[in-house]
């Protein structure tokens, strides 16, 4: 880390004075054109260069003399009880406005001096002329001062996260996922769910690194070491939804065990977005053997430049559309489906390129009986995807989840009595190959076996969001049978005077159900209580899936070194930083600075 410099009072002899951000850096402003230089800068060579050459004049001025100058506070001040924003002002909130928008574009921050400032001062002086350019010149838009307002900002956006999370009248659900950046380093993301004004607010909550190891414990540490550091008690949490290997985040992993251990009321799900891992697990020999195949000519095409190159030529000559195929991938679930769908319709192009590499996979992709396994795959992952894509939207809850993969489940025991029947019409590719060849019916016949082994590990596998009798009144409290309800249920008269009232159904006919609860926290606090204990807590890491996308923009390899962790979140969450308290505070830190 580089030494940081110490402001002199000697420096205001070249119109200069001290700056001090929230982190302590001082850093040097010019008074007579409001320019904030970086702490690097903070030197008399820096400072007399700047003043010689930009303003012409002679130096040897005193802080005496430079105390009874009016301060760009005190303007700023009178300017603004007649409604009018100060010249300081106007620059500080453009500069702020410029790092707000490169953040969310995911943008470097060196774009601002090297790209967007000589353009809009090249349009200043041909549209609008020099006068407009000189202004333009004044906003602080340095690399360093890019930077640090981001940081400003991430801090601002944080507190109002912060706040809202001790505001919030439930304990607030977490989604917490784990990946490898662009430079080797792993990074933990997590997003918070909680209440505020009568609705269910998702929202960024950290990107950390996990500096050394990346056991359970580990992350468990980093985990609760945030809300220490932020002076939150960590029983604040009421769920945790993790996503990755079981040793790591699984739900019979350390990192578990340490939260229960810390918190045992915390409900711990894992993620319900990878279906396809549980297939693949399941897949008897035959079968996993065949998507191996698949991996292995990817990998031959794909692997190799010369490969890929003639296998794009060859695509090109014969007028095929695809001509570029996705590397198949553990954690990317989709691209497996996608692969599979691919391979088999391109399959007749794959084997001739196969033939005329002289690939040793030639044998195994012939095979009638790799043929008939890949359409059975494809069409199975195929109908994994679609389930995949419901669920991958924002305010996703445990018990919407949990009834799109019963209703996945339930459609078993159709496909079963169709496939009996020979009627394929659930899976289109394996129809395709089965009425074009009898033989391949025969081979298709273990394919019911493993439906009905994958229909009984679903039912074992997938178990959270299941709802007791007595509380599916949650998802329906008008059509709900109050029967099944306990007499001795206290929240039973609730119920009933709730289903009277013909207002709340209204309500209830128009809102999203998590919104419907959080209306009735005023006139039935014991019911939305106990409704949004249950819609709260996340059914998938989704959010963190969005997070690690974005953090491929700003983790590339010529940037592989950077600290991503403000960048990404003013990008991704949806508070919009306080741009007014944020250059209030940093006018009054210049003032006392004078």
């Amino acid at each position: 880390m580089s030494k940081k410099r110490k402001w002199d009072d000697d420096y205001v002899r070249y119109w200069f004075t001290c700056t001090t951000e929230v982190d302590g850096t001082q850093r040097p402003q010019c008074v007579l054109c409001n320019s904030i230089f970086s702490n690097a800068d903070l030197r008399p060579s820096k400072l007399s260069d700047h003043f010689n050459r930009q303003h012409g004049g002679v130096g040897g001025h005193d802080l005496n003399s430079l105390k009874h100058t009016p301060a760009p506070s005190d303007q700023s001040e009178t300017l603004k009880a007649f409604g009018v924003a100060s010249h300081e002002d106007a620059l500080l909130q453009a500069s702020y406005q410029f790092a707000y928008l490169c953040a969310k574009e995911k943008n470097p921050h060196t774009i601002a001096e090297k790209l967007v400032k000589p353009c809009a001062l090249e349009i200043a002086q041909i549209v609008l002329g020099p006068d407009a350019q000189k202004k333009l010149q004044q906003v602080p838009l340095s690399d360093d001062v890019i930077h640090s307002r981001i940081d400003e900002m991430s801090q601002d956006i944080l507190q109002q996260v912060l706040e809202d999370i001790q505001a919030s009248p439930l304990k607030v659900g977490i989604q917490l996922a784990e990946t490898t950046d662009m430079g080797d380093c792993s990074q933990l993301m997590a997003f918070v769910r909680y209440i505020k004004e009568r609705e269910i607010i998702e929202e960024f909550l950290f990107c950390e690194p996990l500096q050394l190891t990346m056991k359970g414990k580990d992350v468990f540490n980093l985990f609760r070491d945030f809300f220490l550091k932020h002076k939150i008690a960590f029983d604040v949490c009421g769920s945790v939804c993790t996503d990755g290997a079981s040793s790591m985040l699984g739900a019979n992993s350390e990192f578990v065990a340490c939260v229960k251990k810390e918190a045992p009321h915390i409900v711990i799900t894992h993620c319900l977005l990878n279906p396809h891992e549980l297939v693949t697990k399941t897949l008897p020999t035959k079968l996993r053997e065949a998507l191996f195949t698949v991996v292995r000519v990817i990998n031959f095409i794909k692997g190799r430049a010369p490969n890929h190159r003639l296998f794009q030529a060859f695509f090109e000559e014969i007028g095929i559309e695809y001509s570029v195929l996705l590397f198949h991938t553990e954690m990317r679930w989709l691209s497996r489906g996608q692969i599979l769908t691919h391979i088999f319709e391109m399959y007749e192009e794959i084997n001739q390129f196969l033939h005329h590499q002289s690939s040793n996979l030639v044998d195994g992709f012939e095979n009638k009986e790799f043929k008939v396994h890949l359409a059975y795959l494809a069409d199975l992952f195929k109908h994994l995807n679609e389930l995949s894509a419901s669920m991958q939207r924002t305010g996703m809850n445990t018990v919407s989840a949990r009834e799109k993969l019963s209703a996945f489940v339930r459609k078993f025991p159709f496909w079963l009595k169709r496939l009996e029947k020979r009627n394929f019409t659930n899976f289109p590719f394996l129809e395709e190959i089965i009425v074009s060849d009898n033989e391949a019916a025969s081979i298709a016949a273990e394919i019911p076996l493993h439906l009905q082994q994958l229909s009984n590990f679903f039912h074992e596998y997938f178990s959270v969001g299941d709802l007791a009798e007595a509380n599916k009144w949650i998802l329906d409290p008008f059509l709900f049978n109050l029967d099944f309800v306990d007499d001795g249920y206290l929240m039973k008269t609730d119920l009933a005077e709730l289903r009277a009232s013909g207002q709340i159904l209204m309500e209830f006919e128009t809102m999203k159900l998590e919104d419907f609860w959080c209306a009735q926290f005023t006139g039935f606090p014991s019911l939305a209580k106990t409704a949004l204990e249950i819609l709260i807590p996340f059914a998938t890491t989704y959010l963190c899936e969005l997070g690690f996308s974005s953090l491929l923009h700003f983790k590339t390899k010529s940037r592989s070194c950077f600290n991503m962790n403000d960048d990404i979140r003013v990008a991704i969450s949806k508070k919009v930083p306080r741009f007014s308290d944020i250059i209030e505070q940093k006018l009054q830190l210049q003032q006392k600075s004078l």
